[in-house]
């Protein structure tokens, strides 16, 4: 691993370390909308301040890339900041540079490397430690805490510190592969497709409705408003609903905060209704 870091130049380690040690604030600022946006952007700062620094209009750019949607697995977010700062610094350099693939590149990474990370850390190695800290524990150990703590986070910190580097240098030589071979606009479109991908399943499995309603004759049901509604198109009202509070958000700039809201109030009156 010494021979990743030092491969790159000092004053790019240097901003590397930087994005290591802010990546830590990464949820701690989290919005239903844009997740962990905040602290992805905040770790980008150094770099885009430093690539940047000659364009006020190129960096305010960069920082409305950075402030996009991200959520993934901590351990592996600086992977993805690694990637993604080394795809601004060619952004920086070459006019020609496609600046939406950078956004693509990033949303496609994010589920990936969420499922990997979620499994290992979380559903491997968190489970490994906390087993060998209960044994500890239950023998009367007072350092079972601590040995939970150690197990569990110097693996995470060191794939986390050491996945800023190799995204970054991975990062570097896979955009010029692309570019020399022409590839950008294919890995473009095909990393805006798993993304959408990816919203598509959030979409289904975080946004929910069923009816309740229930319309009785003589004490029995005779119509149910949820299997009627699952017969025309199972998850349309979820579906529904995202498509206009996409359009709202788009086409007529309705605020988040307002989106939000109204939500919050329609389901209130569809409850009081006896309607979900």
């Amino acid at each position: 691993m010494s021979n990743l870091t030092k491969s790159i130049p000092a004053e790019e380690r240097k901003l590397l370390r930087k994005a290591f040690w802010r990546s830590f604030t990464l949820y701690a600022a989290v919005s239903p909308a844009k997740q962990g946006a905040s602290g992805f952007c905040y770790s980008m700062i150094p770099f885009i301040n430093r690539f940047y620094s000659g364009s006020e209009e190129k960096k305010k750019e960069a920082l409305s890339r950075s402030m996009s949607y991200f959520n993934t697995t901590i351990t592996c977010s600086t992977f993805i900041m690694g990637l993604v700062a080394s795809m601004e610094k060619k952004n920086s350099e070459q006019p020609d540079f496609d600046a939406g693939s950078i956004n693509a590149v990033k949303s496609s990474l994010m589920g990936p490397l969420a499922g990997i990370g979620d499994s290992i850390f979380w559903g491997v190695l968190r489970v490994i430690a906390a087993g060998i800290a209960v044994g500890m524990g239950a023998a009367g150990n007072v350092l079972a805490p601590i040995v939970f703590l150690l197990l569990f986070n110097i693996p995470s910190l060191l794939v986390k510190y050491y996945g800023t580097f190799l995204g970054y240098k991975l990062g570097s030589e896979y955009i010029q592969k692309v570019y020399a071979s022409g590839l950008m606009n294919i890995l473009t479109k095909g990393a805006s497709t798993v993304g959408l991908i990816m919203v598509g399943g959030m979409t289904a499995s975080m946004v929910t409705f069923r009816s309740v309603f229930e319309l009785t004759m003589d004490g029995e049901s005779v119509l149910s408003l949820q299997p009627m509604l699952d017969q025309i198109f199972v998850g349309m009202v979820p579906l529904g609903l995202t498509l206009l509070c996409y359009y709202l958000l788009k086409k007529k700039n309705v605020s988040i905060t307002t989106l939000i809201l109204g939500v919050i109030a329609l389901s209130i009156l569809l409850s009081l209704l006896g309607i979900a």
